[in-house]
């Protein structure tokens, strides 16, 4: 298959969270909790989530088109771990309600893009490069979430 394609492939698999957001993006709930002087607004969220988006399915496709073998499908397999947390965070804060719930999600999420960006550091360095500004904004939304969690109690 044609290297281009693929990276065509795996982008389109790493914006694929970003339908729940869609579906399930904030709402009246939403706007009626309290919330920290410093949440961001909410158009700042759709540009950078676009940036970190792209940078996953670059590095995914770096790490695909670099290795093979067992280390490549470890890799791959944190990595679908971790779109799927990503994907269940909004359902579960925006349309369940459920703070705590949510809490756990993205701790579980943020674990497993640590986990990932290891796998992908040990392949191509570059890749797992590319990870860091999504664990630094999931560690931001993290610190957002449980204090809009304590705030709401």
């Amino acid at each position: 298959m044609h290297p281009l394609l693929i990276l065509l492939g795996f982008l389109a698999l790493s914006y694929l969270p970003a339908l729940t957001g869609i579906v399930a993006g904030p709402d009246t709930w939403y706007a009626a909790l309290k919330k920290p002087t410093w949440n961001p607004p909410g158009s700042l969220f759709g540009p950078v989530w676009t940036v970190l988006y792209a940078s996953m399915g670059v590095a995914a496709w770096m790490v695909w088109s670099a290795s093979a073998g067992d280390a490549r499908l470890l890799a791959m397999g944190v990595f679908l771990l971790q779109l799927a947390l990503n994907a269940a965070w909004t359902p579960v804060f925006f349309r369940a309600h459920n703070l705590t719930a949510a809490l756990l999600v993205i701790l579980l999420l943020w674990a497993a893009i640590a986990a990932t960006i290891v796998l992908f550091w040990q392949i191509r360095p570059a890749a797992g490069a590319l990870l860091l500004p999504y664990l630094a904004w999931v560690t931001f939304a993290t610190v957002l979430t449980g204090t809009i969690r304590r705030l709401n109690g």
